[in-house]
């Protein structure tokens, strides 16, 4: 019985902290999805390679959007003429650069922005990376060959069935139905992934952590696999990831912060939907390399 409550009141403390940052996030990207358009952006992308990546990073901090929505996004971009490179590299920072994210992984980890500098600035070290080299190994745009420009362009459409209008009332009647679909279609994950974090904490001996925890290399390891799994909302996953803090080094706990929301259950199988199997699973590879290198790098910074 008492193990019961305790699994419960870690449940319902996850919840309670996460869900007043989720329901912003979704509220902004019903914002972002009826009053911002895809052809503006394609406008004020630059021609460089290595700059529209760059921008492609930066436009995270500006578009805030939770990585269940992220790949949509990034089709309609590439339709609308988005180079692959700034596609992707919005795609991998866009959950996790964006002013939510940040803010909610302030206040999670204590109100410390050092958290926050490592979360921000490895993430961006390794969407760029991840950008450039999937340029590299793939001039032409990896979507999938059964899927036509109209036809993609009509998937990413249907993603959201109430069309912007051009007067004011209409498009909040948009944001509102976007916000409501992306806080259920979201809420689930995250209603899942505490749960099993408060699984993890209740049942799992402490002893067994603290082994795994010891060695910087199977702890990064371990972390990315959870978020991996866990497939956390990046508006609320730092609220787990601290809960962690005792038993983990903040190296590991980087990469658990920055792999999730890049690459995640669900968000691996919206790949899969939209791009080569052989462009996913090198993305993946990449992405998976980088997280893991740059947190052996921040825990022997830190460390």
């Amino acid at each position: 019985m008492n193990t019961f409550l305790q699994l419960n009141t870690i449940f319902l403390s996850m919840l309670m902290e996460a869900i007043p940052f989720v329901l912003v996030g979704v509220i902004i990207s019903g914002f972002i999805q009826s009053f911002i358009t895809e052809q503006w952006i394609s406008r004020i992308m630059p021609k460089n390679r290595f700059l529209s990546s760059l921008f492609g990073c930066s436009v995270g901090l500006l578009f805030p959007s939770c990585e269940c929505g992220i790949v949509p996004i990034t089709r309609r971009l590439l339709n609308k003429g988005v180079p692959l490179n700034a596609g992707i590299a919005f795609m991998l920072t866009g959950p996790i650069v964006n002013p939510i994210v940040l803010f909610s992984t302030f206040v999670a980890f204590g109100n410390d922005w050092r958290v926050v500098a490592i979360r921000a600035g490895l993430a961006f070290a390794v969407a760029l990376i991840a950008s450039v080299s999937v340029a590299y190994f793939f001039p032409v745009l990896p979507l999938r060959e059964n899927m036509s420009v109209r036809q993609v362009a009509a998937a990413s459409d249907s993603v959201t069935p109430v069309k912007p209008s051009k007067r004011f009332i209409p498009r909040m009647g948009s944001v509102l139905t976007h916000a409501v679909d992306e806080f259920f279609s979201v809420g689930k994950y995250l209603v899942l992934g505490a749960f099993i974090a408060a699984s993890m904490q209740t049942f799992i001996p402490t002893s067994s952590l603290l082994h795994i925890g010891n060695n910087p290399v199977t702890a990064s390891l371990v972390m990315m696999t959870l978020a991996f799994v866990m497939s956390l909302c990046s508006e609320a996953d730092a609220f787990i990831a601290s809960s962690f803090r005792s038993t983990f080094s903040l190296g590991s706990i980087s990469a658990f912060l920055v792999f999730g929301p890049m690459i995640d259950i669900k968000n691996t199988l919206m790949l899969l939907g939209t791009f080569r199997s052989k462009f996913v699973f090198v993305l993946i590879a990449i992405v998976g390399a980088s997280t893991f290198a740059g947190s052996l790098i921040v825990g022997r910074l830190i460390g």
